[in-house]
């Protein structure tokens, strides 16, 4: 496997900061010390319950297993291809035990992509339909009504599910929805790539408010 350039960052940095040889930094970082249990599942933001009942292991056991493989110097979707190859864990599950495992070796923070950058993500469950609050990002007038003065560009797609927006400073607005019964569905909005976490966490207060403002009025209407 070739070396990432996470883990090559984090032993270059453990080397300056202890004063070890490459070999020994290496080690002593894929060593470390293991979170409890419980931590696990706060860092990961799933149960040892959920995910053992997904995949047969829970969180500390799938670490050791990747710990045992020296995942921590694989590059994501190399870990994510041997959990689906060797383990036969579906694509969604791989993908989020490899997350939860980079967080768990500290190659990224909750948030976090794997090399920097952060992914704000909002949800919110309105009691309308599937179709009227797909409306209320598509139509022009329903979303000036709720959603304020954002100035986001529509970008083009196939999909009938989801939409995609560009902000001025070219950065991804990816919206999903899901129906959750005729009169009741959910809406998802991730902001890709910012450059911190203070950063990401002003734009998800900001679009909490918005989905908020949303929610009250297409429920209103509904009412």
């Amino acid at each position: 496997m070739p070396k990432n350039k996470d883990l090559e960052r984090l032993i270059r940095a453990r080397m300056a900061k202890a004063g070890e040889s490459y070999t020994a930094a290496r080690n002593q970082l894929l060593a470390s010390e293991l979170p409890l249990p419980e931590s696990y599942a706060e860092l990961a933001g799933v149960s040892d319950a959920a995910v053992r009942k997904a995949t047969g292991r829970d969180w500390a056991e799938w670490t050791r297993a990747l710990d045992a493989q020296d995942a921590a110097s694989w590059p994501h979707a190399d870990i994510a291809r041997w959990l689906m190859d060797e383990h036969e864990v579906g694509a969604w599950w791989a993908q989020s035990v490899t997350v939860a495992y980079e967080r768990f070796r500290g190659l990224r923070d909750v948030g976090q992509r794997r090399g920097g950058g952060y992914d704000m993500n909002k949800s919110k469950t309105v009691g309308v339909s599937f179709e009227r609050l797909k409306e209320a990002f598509s139509d022009p007038d329903e979303w000036a009504a709720w959603v304020g003065d954002l100035d986001l560009t529509p970008v083009a797609t196939k999909s009938l599910r989801s939409l995609r927006f560009r902000t001025p400073d070219g950065r991804t607005v990816a919206v999903w929805f899901v129906e959750k019964s005729t009169d009741r569905a959910a809406v998802s909005v991730q902001v890709e790539g910012l450059p911190s976490k203070d950063e990401a966490d002003a734009r998800k207060a900001a679009w909490g408010e918005r989905l908020n403002r949303l929610k009250a009025r297409l429920e209103s209407a509904e009412g």
